[in-house]
């Protein structure tokens, strides 16, 4: 997001073509860097399904779902990171194509990209976050309040069904969802969960699956 925000000129595709090409190791390190956030995001879905799957097992997996093929969209999204280089340092082949056009194709495929995190991407995390946070109000061992924060952060990343809403409300439609995705990060970081009202639970649920 850093990375691309610094480089990618939404309405001048040659400036966005000279940036890239001068800066594309700091590009391509963005891209890494967004691989790696996911593989650890689904490190953290994992963590969070073992953790409310005592509260209710079909909920839990079903979030996990929806995080997961989040993830997966975010991961494949980055396929369009390598496009504009295949493009701008392109070979022969690609001499059908004024300098314009091609500049212009590379800024279609930046754009394709954020398209595909924030249309779809986000729209998955919003159910993830949604679900997690309904787990977490139904829970024992979490505070309620950590439960409506993810509640609300899921309702705003939900904005993205309606890109001209998500869009009249950006950046502020970002607030809610860090909000709650960060104080469920701390409270298990600092707090951690209350173990024996977790045990009970997942008594409880073991009973019940028997």
């Amino acid at each position: 997001m850093f990375v691309g925000g610094k480089l990618v000129v939404s309405g001048d595709a040659a400036v966005t073509a000279a940036n890239l090409l001068a800066r594309e190791t700091l590009f391509r390190s963005g891209t890494a860097a967004s691989l790696i956030a996911t593989a650890f995001y689904i490190a953290a879905t994992l963590l969070v399904y073992e953790l409310l799957k005592p509260v209710n097992r079909t909920v839990s997996l079903l979030a996990a779902f929806f995080s997961l093929v989040g993830c997966a969209v975010g991961a494949l999204s980055c396929l369009f990171d390598l496009a504009p280089f295949v493009l701008l340092k392109g070979g022969q082949y690609l001499s059908v194509f004024t300098v314009e056009q091609v500049q212009a194709l590379a800024l279609m495929f930046l754009k394709m990209r954020i398209q595909a995190n924030d249309n779809i991407g986000l729209v998955f995390f919003g159910l993830h976050c949604l679900l997690v946070g309904y787990l977490i109000l139904r829970s024992t061992f979490l505070p309620r309040l950590v439960g409506a924060l993810m509640v609300i952060a899921g309702l705003g990343w939900l904005t993205f069904l309606s890109p001209p809403l998500a869009r009249s409300l950006s950046p502020y439609i970002m607030m809610p969802g860090a909000l709650g995705e960060i104080s469920l990060t701390l409270w298990l970081i600092v707090m951690g969960v209350n173990v024996q009202r977790w045990k009970e639970a997942a008594m409880g649920s073991s009973k019940f699956d028997g």
